[in-house]
C-alpha cells in the first residue's frame, strides 16, 4: 500500500489509474472495504492498521477492477478465523456471481470446503 494515503484512497486508486472516475471509485472502494469489514477504517493510514487489517485493504484494492482471475497467497494468513471465513465468503461469492477463477495457497485446511476442485502438495507431488 502506498503510505501517504488513506485506506479508502489506496482502494480507489486502483481504479483512477483505469480511468474510473473520482467519485465511482471512491463509492466503488467504500463498497469493497465494508464488504471486508474495513469500512470504519476507510479515512487511517497503513500505518495505523494492524497487519489483518491491511491484508484485508490489499484484497479490497486486488479486487477493485472486477479480476476475472485471483491469485492468493496465503490470503488469511494475518487473520483471525472470524476474519478469514469473511475472506473466503467473498471469494466464494466472486466465483459464484462473477465467475472468477480463485487459486488460494494456504496451509490452512479450514478452507478446503469454499473452493471447487482443491490439489495437495507434499513432499514435492501434487495429489487433487
Amino acid at each position: 500500500m502506498i503510505p501517504f494515503l488513506t485506506v479508502a484512497e489506496n482502494v480507489a486508486i486502483a481504479l483512477q489509474v483505469n480511468d474510473v472516475g473520482r467519485q465511482q471509485a471512491q463509492l466503488r472502494a467504500a463498497r469493497l472495504l465494508d464488504a471486508l469489514g474495513m469500512g470504519h477504517r476507510g479515512s487511517n493510514y497503513p500505518s495505523q492498521l494492524s497487519g489483518g487489517e491491511q491484508q484485508r485493504v490489499s484484497i479490497a484494492r486486488a479486487l477493485a477492477n472486477d479480476p476475472t482471475v485471483i491469485l492468493a497467497d496465503e490470503p488469511t494468513a494475518a487473520l483471525d478465523g472470524t476474519r478469514a471465513e469473511m475472506v473466503m465468503k467473498v471469494f466464494r461469492h466472486l466465483a459464484d456471481s462473477r465467475n472468477v477463477a480463485i487459486c488460494v495457497v494456504t496451509h490452512d485446511t479450514r478452507w478446503m470446503t469454499y473452493f471447487d476442485s482443491t490439489l495437495e502438495l507434499e513432499d514435492g507431488r501434487a495429489r487433487g
